[in-house]
């Protein structure tokens, strides 16, 4: 086959006199190329186009190299894009056309780069008529496929493709060029078909589409500071006539070019007004499109919007419940976007305009909620508001009331009292504890005030539903009232402290009464948060009276097979291993206290046996793959913390191993490896964690976990006495 024989010829210079044995014969097949497009035989066509496409990346950097040689192979391949009628063969060069743009963008081939400019240039010219979609034949002018719904899918993933390969031709011709092609080809529409268009059809609109996608896809290789060529084709779109595809390309294309559009401002106001006008058609695409649009027009022109924010409101509001739940929340970050960059003085009023629709929205939905989609309904009103919290951040001298915090606090009543209301119902749990969680990321410590009643929210809800998402906000207060923070005070962090060991006490008590299986998502979140506590308040958790029981639940928690729970565990446990030493994964600079070593140490005495059995079982059984890592990371810190009695540990743990899978004198030969490598001291110890790995590897490879349990390494259940 031919194609394997220039896949041998990669390594152009070693097979370069092959190459020019082969390039004079596969360059006599061109004939050929025209002959299959006009016997119409596909497959014929499909093998010839892959013979010049494999050809050209087999030789690329020769063809980069002697343009005047290869040109006529490049040709070729241009040719087999230019006739190939069904679409089915230009994908194939597509590779070719790629791998040759990376080295004619190199400086190095500079000269052949302006030999080939044409050929791109005609590249385009070609892409462009085959963007267009086809023409239907049958009475439905709709339905351009014919019901084919495949055929309809995979001519979407092919334009895709295609718009890569125009983004090669902008490299190689530059932007201008290409965006002139477009504009060449929407005037030719507007000169030959314009005045024949009419409410209800537009002759060709299918060559008046395809350029507008081209622009599309182009977008990214598009200067915000281009002024040649968009300031004539921009009034131009947006009289485009009304037809769906032609105002769903359009309504894309302005949401691409929306940094182009702040960069020159004189153009918005037409723009803009295009895409509200489109909100009010029949076509739910094109609404869609709308609402990312509009999300991009607020999120980069919100500065030049700021004039309007109040009118902006009454469209919001009048639009909002028209629309589908992702594109609700793309205009509602839309619009809060341009909230945001409103004077700080404006900011409460603001929000009151914006919100408090929505908060009336909300405690109707809510007392009228009582299905499944009546309150799937009310958490995404919570997700709408939790935009506005999550992206209006006025900058506020501290010390000075925060006009979005103002705002907190009239609607947290409102959102507690939903909360108590649907605290069984997961989904309304979640939204209102992510939107409490970001008035904490967003507004920092201007949230103190409000503090005490959320630490209360977040303590009975967490006990009544024992849902995972009240830790989040938990741990979000804990980072940002931590004790080095600024303009908090002792008595604050000593208070939030308190209510972090109110929530550790009550979900002690859930991993007391419950399996670990029946909370791993809850497991996970409480070690994130734990981490977290550990990272601000080391010394407070270490002497607590809890960080005992919190070290051992997470010891049971590592029965699990669930990844995430066990990373986070982890991730504790070998934070807590770390303080245990000189070098702890600490938020400050300070030298570990001997006390505190001294604690974690104890700690680990007493129960690191327990510890590394459950380690060794999890690697040798039980964790997932990913999991390998962090439980030989935590040996490691086990090794290096306290070498000879995680040596003793492990010995007895692999022992406990069901008779039969591993024979004495493994273990004898894993524990003579052991006390081999600790005697080398520091530099030993990380040929231990080897190891540990390639002994747990080859028993994992060699036995399955056996159906009835793990015997002597069955996890204990954790017991809390509070």
């Amino acid at each position: 086959c031919l194609c394997a024989i220039f896949r041998e010829t990669r390594d152009v210079d070693e097979y370069l006199p092959t190459i020019q044995i082969l390039l004079p014969r596969v360059i006599a097949l061109q004939p050929r190329i025209r002959q299959a497009a006009e016997q119409e035989d596909a497959e014929l066509f499909k093998g010839i186009t892959r013979i010049f496409a494999e050809a050209g990346e087999s030789w690329v950097v020769l063809i980069a190299r002697e343009p005047a040689v290869f040109r006529p192979l490049v040709s070729a391949v241009l040719e087999c894009a230019a006739l190939d009628m069904d679409r089915d063969a230009i994908g194939l060069t597509f590779l070719f056309w790629y791998e040759l743009k990376l080295y004619l963008i190199l400086e190095r081939y500079i000269e052949a780069r302006v030999q080939y400019v044409d050929i791109y240039a005609k590249l385009v010219d070609i892409l462009l008529k085959q963007l267009e979609f086809p023409t239907p034949d049958g009475t439905n002018q709709t339905d351009l496929f014919d019901g084919d719904r495949e055929a309809e899918e995979k001519f979407r993933e092919f334009r895709h493709h295609m718009g890569d390969a125009l983004k090669d031709c902008c490299e190689i011709m530059g932007v201008t060029e290409c965006l002139s092609k477009v504009l060449e080809r929407i005037k030719a529409w507007m000169a030959s078909y314009a005045s024949q268009a009419t409410a209800t059809s537009v002759p060709h609109w299918q060559q008046l589409e395809a350029p507008l996608f081209s622009m599309r896809a182009m977008g990214r290789m598009v200067d915000k500071e281009e002024d040649i060529i968009l300031p004539q084709i921009m009034p131009l779109i947006v009289q485009i006539p009304h037809h769906e595809k032609l105002r769903f390309a359009t309504i894309m294309v302005l949401g691409r070019y929306t940094e182009w559009t702040a960069n020159h401002p004189e153009y918005l106001e037409s723009q803009f007004q295009y895409i509200v006008s489109s909100f009010g058609t029949d076509s739910k695409e094109i609404v869609r499109a709308a609402a990312m649009s509009m999300k991009f027009f607020c999120t980069d022109c919100k500065h030049l919007l700021g004039s309007q924010v109040v009118q902006l409101q009454q469209f919001y509001d009048q639009t909002l419940d028209k629309l589908p739940g992702m594109s609700q929340e793309e205009l509602t970050e839309g619009v809060a976007s341009v909230v945001a960059v409103q004077p700080p003085s404006q900011t409460f009023e603001l929000l009151k305009l914006y919100c408090d629709p929505l908060m009336a929205r909300l405690m109707v939905k809510a007392n009228a909620a009582s299905d499944e989609d009546g309150k799937l309904a009310v958490a995404d009103l919570v997700g709408l508001i939790t935009w506005f919290i999550q992206i209006v951040t006025p900058y506020v001298e501290p010390g000075q009331e925060n006009p979005a915090v103002k705002y907190c606090h009239e609607i947290f009543p409102i959102l507690s009292t939903i909360l108590d209301s649907f605290v069984g119902f997961t989904p309304i749990c979640e939204r209102i504890c992510r939107c409490w969680r970001f008035m904490i990321i967003s507004y920092r410590t201007a949230m103190a005030p409000l503090l005490p009643q959320m630490a209360n929210k977040l303590a009975s809800g967490f006990a009544a539903s024992k849902q995972g998402c009240f830790l989040w906000v938990t741990a979000a207060i804990l980072r940002e009232f931590s004790e080095d923070r600024e303009h908090v005070d002792e008595q604050t962090t000593e208070a939030i402290y308190a209510f972090f060991e109110a929530q550790a006490t009550n979900m002690l008590q859930m991993m007391s009464d419950l399996p670990p299986t029946d909370l791993p998502d809850v497991i996970e979140d409480f070690y994130r948060l734990l981490t977290d506590a550990l990272l601000y308040y080391p010394y407070k958790l270490i002497r607590s009276a809890l960080f005992t029981p919190i070290f051992q639940a997470g010891i049971s928690a590592l029965a699990l097979e669930q990844r995430d729970p066990l990373i986070a565990t982890l991730h504790y446990l070998r934070d807590v291993i770390g303080y245990g030493g000189d070098n702890p994964p600490s938020s400050s600079n300070s030298p570990n206290p001997a006390e505190i070593k001294q604690a974690v140490q104890e700690l680990i005495i007493s129960n690191g046996e327990y510890l590394v059995k459950q380690i060794m079982a999890g690697m040798m059984i039980t964790f997932p793959s990913d999991c390998f890592t962090d439980g030989s990371g935590a040996l490691l810190g086990l090794f290096q913390l306290l070498p000879q009695q995680t040596a003793n540990w492990v010995d007895k743990t692999v022992r406990m191993l069901p008779p039969g899978t591993v024979r004495e004198a493994e273990i004898e030969k894993l524990m003579t490896g052991i006390r081999d490598r600790l005697a080398l001291g520091e530099d030993g110890h990380r040929k231990v964690r080897t190891l540990l790995q390639d002994f747990t590897n080859i028993y994992r490879r060699r036995y399955v976990a056996p159906r009835d349990g793990l015997g002597r390494l069955e996890a204990e259940r954790f017991h809390f006495n509070a």
